[in-house]
């Protein structure tokens, strides 16, 4: 597909520099960009670039100052990384339009609803009574279980499974191999020193405009659901015990794991590896800095966490800072130890 500049600015309301009519058909980054392709620039340690790139078509900020002669045409924008963004998503959402009807083999059960325009790719499973919305495209191998929703536009890609009873609400994307709705953690210890299993009878609803990476596990709730609210963005291979809650507008970086029952606020920032204890609460706008280990609730808003256990990340930077000046101290600690005692040598034998 072929787009000129002057289409893509009216896509993104940029503002052209350079000829409009320059035509592209592919994306580079902005380091080794050919020419017939888009990119873009944002960080400005890739300034360099902007006047080395064979790319025919760059977005700039609005306020960059341009330093030296560029042959590419420019399109300015009050932010070009999220009017690449937004380019990347429509091109993105026409390439999945393309994808319509059933491949086969495939198992779609007699009660199942399918919505208009859907497409679903070999080797799927469709259960009873399961509700699959307008303009779902469903890759190959996804299991789709018993009175399950998935609603419009959602995509779900090769190897997704969906337990009985668990909902997706509309323009949700779920990554390849994630699980939602597998039964939560829950043994109860008897007095023999074995476990007894507590079925899990609740599900997962994951609301609007959610997205889950690649080998994620989200579990079902042990009663009612485990909810992942309207907007958040799930990284890679993250676990979500039974009954959490995750915010409006949460964003997970991967290998995060969260407790049961542990509630996350709205626009909370957790970074990758950080664990969160059972049964806390964590307020909105909350920023936990990675590999940080939460044991207690974060009350207050916008607080920022860091640490093993985490503790306020001013305090902890500051904390970081005397341990490396550690050895120093003891060194001049040594030394007033012996000045002392020197001191009191001296006035003992006077």
């Amino acid at each position: 597909m072929q787009f000129n500049a002057a289409q893509i600015a009216l896509l993104i309301n940029g503002k052209i520099e350079g000829d409009e009519t320059v035509s592209v058909s592919s994306f580079g980054k902005i380091e080794n960009a050919q020419k017939g392709q888009l990119a873009f620039l944002a960080n400005p340690k890739y300034e360099e670039y902007l006047y080395t790139t064979h790319a025919s078509v760059i977005i700039i900020n609005d306020r960059l100052e341009i330093k030296q002669k560029i042959d590419a045409t420019l399109i300015r924008v009050p932010d070009a990384y999220s009017a690449f963004a937004t380019i990347l998503a429509g091109y993105q959402k026409m390439i999945t339009e393309q994808m319509a009807g059933i491949q086969q083999p495939v198992f779609i059960a007699a009660t199942a609803k399918m919505g208009n325009n859907i497409f679903i790719g070999a080797f799927s499973y469709v259960g009873e009574n399961a509700i699959i919305g307008d303009n779902v495209k469903i890759f190959p191998q996804v299991f789709i279980g018993d009175n399950v929703v998935v609603d419009a536009n959602s995509i779900l890609y090769p190897g997704v499974r969906i337990y009985h009873e668990c909902k997706a609400g509309k323009n949700v994307i779920i990554h390849a191999n994630t699980v939602i709705g597998s039964d939560g953690f829950g043994f109860a210890p008897q007095t023999d020193g074995t476990f007894k299993k507590v079925p899990q009878i609740g599900n997962v609803i994951i609301e609007d405009n959610v997205e889950i990476g690649a080998n994620a596990t989200i579990d079902r709730a042990t009663l009612g659901s485990t909810l992942i609210k309207t907007g958040a963005k799930l990284d890679n291979l993250i676990q979500i015990a039974h009954n959490v809650e995750v915010g409006i507008n949460t964003v997970i970086a991967a290998q995060v794991g969260i407790s049961g029952s542990a509630k996350i606020g709205n626009n909370v920032m957790i970074g990758g590896q950080a664990g969160i204890a059972g049964h806390l609460q964590i307020a909105d706008g909350s920023k936990i800095n990675a590999q940080s280990g939460v044991s207690k609730s974060i009350k207050t808003p916008n607080t920022a966490v860091t640490g093993s256990p985490a503790y306020d990340y001013t305090s902890a930077l500051r904390s970081q800072v005397l341990n490396r000046t550690l050895p120093n101290m003891e060194k001049r600690i040594v030394e007033l130890e012996q000045l002392v005692q020197q001191l009191l040598a001296e006035k003992i034998s006077h």
